[in-house]
């Protein structure tokens, strides 16, 4: 599903902004982007999003801020340290010129390090980054809402196209029943009829044809479709919904080779078209 989530804190002395989006996707597919200084914690970042995201193409950027006066820390103790040394040597080994302020700098440990003290930890990025999915959640909450919204929509034509499916059968199996005696009949050319035997085919094309258990497991998979958008389960309903989804789908294939009816076909047809327009979005929910 898609989203937008970020949010800001301190990590250490600096301040991290994080920023999460997500698009659509049938698997958890995260991309994690870190500054170099944060890099080292990306393990503890991506175990964070795998908690609370189970499905999407989630992409993660993090930007470090830093308040000017710390851009670089002189230690002025050892910058004059280094002064007084450079001095002496000059002295001792009768050179002339001025020191070099900016060759002192570049001598060790005068800028002092940001690393060690200060640097923070990983739960620090970790509590921001977790800020940040929250705030992908309520978004993606928001679009979750609408889409069963539209679900229950494709699901409300399925339920009105099986409907009719089940006010023709026995209308349909009456005309199967009458067509096979008729051409029984024409066939036999005026030869007596077995009448036992004539209703034990009745019987068995009755059979073949009949769908009242696929109209039955119809509407059970679709109050077990309803109530899983009612109550979403905390691991989410994107694996529900698409094994229930095969179940309709699995159904429609049998009622469709049982019909042999023109009017139950076209009903069939409509019913697999919405199944594969709720399949599209099924395979993106978490």
């Amino acid at each position: 599903m898609t989203g937008f989530g970020s949010a800001d804190g301190a990590v250490g002395e600096a301040r991290v902004s994080v920023e999460i989006r997500s698009v659509n996707h049938r698997f958890f597919n995260p991309s994690v982007k870190l500054p170099s200084e944060l890099s080292k914690w990306e393990a503890e970042v991506r175990d964070a999003l795998r908690r609370g995201i189970t499905r999407g193409h989630v992409t993660l950027s993090a930007r470090v801020e830093r308040a000017e006066q710390e851009e670089g820390r002189i230690d002025e103790e050892r910058f004059g340290a280094y002064v007084e040394q450079i001095r002496r040597l000059q002295e001792k080994f009768g050179l002339s010129g001025e020191v070099d302020a900016a060759a002192v700098l570049r001598l060790p440990n005068v800028i002092a390090s940001r690393d060690g003290e200060g640097e923070g930890t990983p739960a620090e990025l970790v509590t921001i980054v977790d800020r940040a999915v929250a705030a992908l959640d309520q978004m993606r909450t928001a679009e979750g809402a609408r889409l069963a919204r539209y679900l229950e929509e494709r699901l409300a034509i399925i339920e009105q196209a099986v409907a009719r499916i089940a006010e023709r059968a026995p209308a349909r199996l009456v005309e199967q029943r009458d067509r096979l005696r008729a051409a029984i009949v024409e066939l036999a050319d005026g030869v007596a009829l077995d009448d036992q035997r004539l209703a034990q085919e009745v019987a068995v094309l009755a059979d073949r044809l009949d769908v009242a258990e696929e109209i039955s497991r119809f509407y059970s998979h679709f109050a077990a479709f309803r109530a899983t958008i009612a109550l979403p389960s905390p691991d989410g309903v994107g694996k529900r919904l698409g094994f229930l989804l095969q179940e309709l789908l699995r159904e429609a294939n049998t009622t469709g080779s049982k019909a042999n009816d023109a009017a139950m076909l076209q009903n069939v047809i409509v019913i697999k078209e919405e199944l594969e327009r709720i399949r599209e979005q099924v395979e993106n929910l978490e």
